[in-house]
């Protein structure tokens, strides 16, 4: 079993075709055992292009299958350099969904300069601002710094569930029970200011990190 796993772990990549079923799986789980709806008081899914997305990591199990399919088709998220972040790179193209390889703690300059080259094309980018190992809630500088060199505004967005199952993770992450209802809420967009300084970044980043915990329900 130990030889097993190790050969498994070696493996950097898994062919396109093992992940249809898990993303056909998920769909269908979406669709027909939960209740949805969209709150988007700003029309963002009509008029979001070239934006900086957000959403926690403990919410994005139902993720993609929740945002509309003409964002998603104009949507890049940026994934762990890891091979884990592989799985789930190759996990989100089934849903139509692009991916910027880095994070804050791997390759984050390439994923930079990707994100930056995404939002010049009129793509979203989508971050999960407190992974990949947390703290949990606490929004880190990059999507500011990206922000304010791009010149793109940040658009926080919250998946919900009414009721839930939460793992012992650093993230506590989230399966919504069937039954539940999972509503996406779309907050306001912010504008945030070119050539910021380390304290500029700083201010910036708990505007946008409360703002993005103003509609995230525990």
């Amino acid at each position: 079993m130990g030889t097993l796993k190790k050969k498994f772990r070696e493996i950097k990549k898994l062919p396109d075709w093992i992940y249809i079923l898990p993303a056909l799986l998920v769909k269908f789980i979406f669709k027909c055992f939960f209740r949805f709806e969209l709150i988007d008081k700003h029309d963002a899914v009509n008029t979001a292009r070239g934006v900086i997305g957000l959403a926690w990591h403990n919410r994005l199990l139902f993720f993609a299958p929740a945002v509309p399919r003409p964002i998603r088709e104009c949507t890049m998220a940026v994934v762990s350099a890891s091979r884990d972040g592989q799985y789930i790179a190759d996990f989100i193209r089934q849903f139509g969904i692009g991916s910027l390889r880095g994070s804050s703690s791997k390759r984050g300059a390439n994923a930079l300069l990707g994100a930056i080259h995404a939002i010049n094309e009129k793509k979203n980018v989508v971050f999960t601002p407190d992974g990949p190992r947390g703290p949990r809630y606490v929004l880190k500088p990059g999507p500011v710094m990206l922000a304010s060199k791009s010149g793109a505004p940040v658009l926080p967005v919250a998946l919900n569930a009414s009721r839930y199952w939460q793992f012992k993770s650093w993230d506590g992450f989230q399966i919504p029970k069937p039954g539940a209802k999972l509503t996406m809420i779309i907050g306001e967009p912010i504008s945030v200011p070119p050539d910021l300084d380390a304290e500029g970044i700083e201010k910036w980043r708990k505007t946008i990190e409360d703002a993005l915990n103003s509609i995230t329900a525990d």
